[in-house]
């Protein structure tokens, strides 16, 4: 493969499911020539690869062997997310990979593993949480890390969307743990779990529970799920998440501070006990679903920029592998999911 640090990128898609068309228009903004695509379906690697004017692949180990990209974009099924990985860091190709960075903790562990041997070769990795990239939430970072809001007393965040049998139907892999890893906390809300998590700081603590309520005759994971967090300093937050509302309605995460509130709904809206407010417009969503937002291209643009850094990339694996084991200790304490594998070991 090209070598680490080259200041002329060729770029792979692996996936090229519903989430690869945001990659592709991001690399074609950046100019980045993708010299590769792949799935298992021919007909989907087919129509993507006309798209981008490059050639489809069946098999990773093809592409990566025969296209020899700079930089692999991981976007398949997440059972699937883990051997592309490695192969694609043992192969010397840094690394952009979809959440989560895998279906169970074991395999995100040994995924941090090879990510920074990998580091240590120049080799660099990141994880698609584009949600931190949004405006509102790069401010409420700033007001939270700054000191700006004070004392954080504690927060709480709702992702009440709504997913029917013909979704899971449409890709069956979505509905099962032995290739999903579960439901609406590890497919949906792991965003806004990411979000308190890089808000708040890593959880000292996790508890709660999930269950399926309306779409059990269709999947076996959970459709619905609570947890509670203790942060190191001591802060709790708390999160709801479920696939069973009517509709895909804003995900709502709130701050509550010594010198202000903090209320993101899309936009971020900061009341300050001085009588002041604030406000900050979220960008609005282009060709993809509207509550995937408009910060894919961000977060693909940074990751290029930095690639010669010596640093690694500051979303990474570690911090991708933290959301899952945040995750699996819910599972783990909601004994009647039905079908459920263990993903904590």
């Amino acid at each position: 493969m090209t070598p680490s640090g080259t200041p002329h990128p060729t770029a792979a898609i692996v996936g090229c499911g519903d989430i690869s068309p945001l990659h592709a228009e991001a690399l074609t903004a950046l100019q980045i020539p993708v010299v590769g695509v792949c799935d298992v379906s021919p007909v989907r690697a087919q129509a993507l690869a006309q798209r981008l004017g490059t050639q489809a692949y069946t098999s990773a180990q093809e592409l990566l062997a025969q296209a020899r990209p700079s930089v692999v974009h991981v976007c398949t099924p997440h059972a699937e997310h883990v051997p592309v990985a490695l192969e694609a860091l043992d192969g010397g190709a840094h690394l952009l990979l979809e959440k989560p960075v895998a279906e169970s903790v074991p395999q995100a562990q040994r995924l941090v593993e090879a990510a920074d041997a990998a580091q240590r070769r120049g080799v660099r990795s990141g994880v698609v949480y584009q949600n931190r990239y949004n405006p509102p939430n790069r401010r409420l970072h700033e007001l939270i890390t700054s000191g700006a809001l004070g004392a954080v007393y504690g927060a709480r965040a709702a992702v009440s969307w709504h997913r029917t049998p013909e979704y899971y139907a449409a890709r069956p892999w979505r509905g099962t743990w032995a290739q999903a890893g579960g439901g609406v906390l590890m497919n949906q809300a792991i965003h806004t779990l990411d979000l308190l998590l890089w808000l708040l700081g890593p959880a000292t603590s996790v508890t709660g529970r999930a269950a399926t309520h309306l779409l059990g005759e269709a999947i076996e994971v959970e459709d619905t799920a609570e947890m509670l967090l203790t942060h190191a300093g001591g802060v709790r937050s708390v999160l709801h998440a479920t696939n069973t509302y009517p509709l895909n309605a804003p995900v709502t995460l709130e701050v509550h501070a010594e010198l202000g509130s903090a209320v993101m709904a899309g936009d971020l809206t900061v009341q300050w006990t001085d009588g002041r407010s604030e406000n900050v417009t979220a960008q609005r969503a282009g060709s993809g679903r509207s509550y995937w937002g408009d910060s894919h291209r961000l977060l693909i643009e940074d990751f290029y920029a930095r690639l010669g850094d010596r640093d690694p990339f500051w979303i990474g694996i570690d911090d991708g592998a933290a959301t899952v084991a945040a995750i699996a200790q819910v599972y783990d304490a909601s004994p009647d999911l039905r079908g459920r594998a263990p993903i904590s070991g």
